[in-house]
């Protein structure tokens, strides 16, 4: 993800106000939270006075109305020795400011701690803004959200534990990680220690005030960025869904960077830097990230409250998508939005993944109704590949794409159907990956190709020659069946559904050449019978002649599209008649030598006849035509005659 957060200026917030509304230090809670014993114990009148004394030195080095106020702008940038001075001096006052409070709450000294206090403040309030404006690039969200794990631990510590060195604080980020991630570390450490300080001192809404101002702009930004612009209802329900295929695809590829990237790191910096008070850092990531999250999961609410009311079959797969993108995003989402402040866009998410979840088992119903719907006297005129069968097998082979969304809703919302029927139709393979349950999605897929393949039954029957209802069971079978083992199909039926179909078809296949070529088989004499005469032979010939013209006119207007499929019938045509036509012929010809028209008579000649055989199927029929002469050939005659050669 690119640095979002680098293309926008502030310098709107390039001087701070005023601060106003200062706390009173009576209002501070926690200066009256410990018994005087106990102060007295742990802080006394010289360590008062001395931290008093030193407060007073630096505090007033970095007051703005002070004559010895140094021209430097940022007390963090100059030095950090010197920033560290400034927090240990802080946190010090704050404990001698607990002592004078116990001791005398109208000293005059308690009037000056109370001054340095609000000038302390005043100093790193600007600093805490400054070093926020001045390092969007060290906290972009990218950078956060990259790393494994943010230390919510104490920063004051660690910020005071080095004196000398300006790096050392870098080596608490670790020396494998790059030096951006480095300077990010570093930045946040800065940030944390001063929030923390704030915070003890009472002056934690001073703090917060700076930090969601820039921090919001950030993620509002970020999300312009990653093109989530908020979309009216009025003007959602005018877009064509042309338009709205288009805006889901931009939206998932947007939601997994601005929920992962985007709003995760945000929430992580947000935590780092605000550890120090849980309620605080709550109250200040939810007016960062509410308005945010909300705006961000608007579409997906939109999109399935729309197709809620009005269902389309072919749009189930966006909605699916949708479905998918917020699912795998959901365990970012529940963390990122854990608190009751931000309920609200759980709720929406949860809301969208309901309807998404009703929506799509009713688009299967869409489309299994759609099957059910389609006329049964449409049919091709060649018996090829019907239209329903494309689209209803472009469909189903989608659908296994998505077996992982399918069987998880399909397992909560189990569509009607014949049970008996699928029981007994279909066995759900058992899968290798025992991770895997797309037991669901298997036997509903099944079911669907199940409905189709009755409605092409009913199709077959609309045919007034069976042979060419043969021929469109065998077409559009193939075609169901060759889309199955190409694609994810095959995995969800598994190898015995494809078995089971294969042997349909090759049953499809006997009972088509039985129906088709009965007549010209049995236009030849059986091999048991006694030697015919001239007459009987001549008689025979016209018989086959006639039988044989006439099936090869009607059957070669018939399509078989699948080549391997055209060329096993032809072939299995051919095996069966070519060698005993061949031996008739050797065997009577001579006998009708003296007849006059013996060209006319014995017009096929077994050679002749196998190629007349391998133009077979392709939607044409010229009898005697230059196409079926001996040097004619189609696409697949040479195969077609290899396999005939081996007889």
């Amino acid at each position: 993800m690119a640095k979002m957060s680098q293309s926008v200026t502030f310098s709107s917030f390039s001087s701070i106000s005023n601060i106003s509304s200062i706390p009173s230090f009576n209002s501070l809670p926690s200066f009256n939270s410990l018994p005087a014993s106990q102060l007295n114990q742990t802080f006394s009148q010289s360590m008062m006075e001395e931290a008093l004394e030193a407060a007073e030195s630096i505090i007033k080095k970095w007051d703005p109305n002070s004559q010895s106020y140094t021209k430097i702008i940022s007390l963090f940038r100059h030095s950090r020795k010197e920033a560290k001075e400034f927090i240990r001096c802080v946190r010090d006052l704050r404990r001698a400011m607990h002592f004078l409070v116990s001791q005398d709450s109208k000293s005059d000294k308690l009037v000056l701690a109370q001054k340095l206090m609000q000038i302390g403040m005043s100093v790193l309030e600007k600093e805490f803004f400054q070093i926020l404006s001045s390092n969007r690039d060290h906290l972009d969200p990218e950078s956060a959200s990259g790393q494994s794990t943010i230390s919510s631990n104490s920063e004051f510590e660690v910020f005071m534990e080095y004196d000398d060195v300006e790096d050392d604080e870098l080596k608490k980020a670790g020396e494998s990680i790059s030096q951006v991630e480095k300077a990010s570390a570093l930045v946040m450490s800065d940030l944390k220690v001063i929030a923390e300080t704030m915070i003890i001192c009472g002056y934690g809404k001073e703090c917060i005030k700076s930090y969601k101002l820039i921090r919001k702009s950030i993620v509002d930004e970020g999300l312009h960025l990653l093109g989530i612009e908020k979309v009216k209802t009025s003007q959602f329900k005018k877009m064509d869904w042309g338009v709205l295929e288009h805006m889901i695809k931009n939206w998932i590829k947007a939601a997994k960077i601005g929920v992962t990237t985007l709003l995760r790191g945000e929430k992580l910096l947000c935590d780092h830097v605000f550890s120090a008070s849980l309620t605080i850092g709550q109250s200040c990531f939810n007016q960062i990230a509410k308005e945010a999250g909300l705006s961000l999961f608007m579409l997906p609410e939109l999109v399935a409250n729309k197709e809620k009311k009005q269902h389309h079959h072919e749009r189930i797969f966006k909605l699916m998508d949708l479905y998918a993108a917020i699912s795998d995003l959901w365990p970012d989402i529940e963390l990122i939005f854990n608190f009751d402040s931000l309920a609200s866009v759980k709720t929406l998410v949860l809301s969208t993944l309901k309807k998404l979840k009703d929506s799509i088992p009713t688009c299967l119903k869409d489309f299994e109704a759609k099957i059910n719907k389609d006329s049964p006297k449409e049919v091709t005129p060649e018996g090829g590949v019907h239209r329903l069968t494309r689209t209803t097998m472009s469909f189903i082979s989608s659908l296994s794409e998505y077996s992982r969304v399918l069987s998880e809703i399909l397992t909560e919302h189990s569509l009607k159907r014949n049970t008996h029927l699928i029981e007994y139709y279909f066995t759900a393979p058992i899968l290798e990956d025992e991770h895997v349950n797309n037991h669901a999605c298997s036997v509903h897929l099944a079911w669907l190709i199940l409905v189709f393949l009755c409605k092409l039954d009913t199709k077959a029957e609309s045919y007034k020659d069976v042979c060419l209802s043969y021929i469109f069971i065998m077409n559009n079978l193939q075609f169901v069946v060759d889309t199955v083992r190409s694609t994810n199909l095959k995995n969800l039926l598994g190898d015995d559904w494809l078995t089971k179909h294969e042997a349909k078809l090759r049953s499809y296949a006997a009972k088509y050449e039985k129906a088709a070529w009965t007549n010209v088989f049995a236009s030849l004499p059986a091999k048991t019978s006694t030697r015919l005469s001239a007459e009987e032979a001549t008689t025979c010939f016209k018989r086959f002649h006639a039988s044989f013209a006439g099936a090869y006119m009607k059957q070669s207007s018939c399509v078989i599209e699948d080549a391997k499929l055209r060329d096993e019938l032809k072939v299995s045509i051919a095996r069966k008649l070519v060698p005993e036509y061949r031996e008739f012929y050797e065997k009577y010809l001579p006998t009708l030598r003296r007849e006059s028209n013996i060209e006319m008579l014995v017009s096929f000649k077994p050679d002749n006849l196998k190629n007349y055989l391998s133009d077979l199927f392709h939607g044409t029929a010229f009898i005697g035509g230059s196409s079926h002469s001996a040097s004619s050939s189609s696409s697949s005659s040479s195969c077609f005659s290899i396999a005939c050669a081996k007889n």
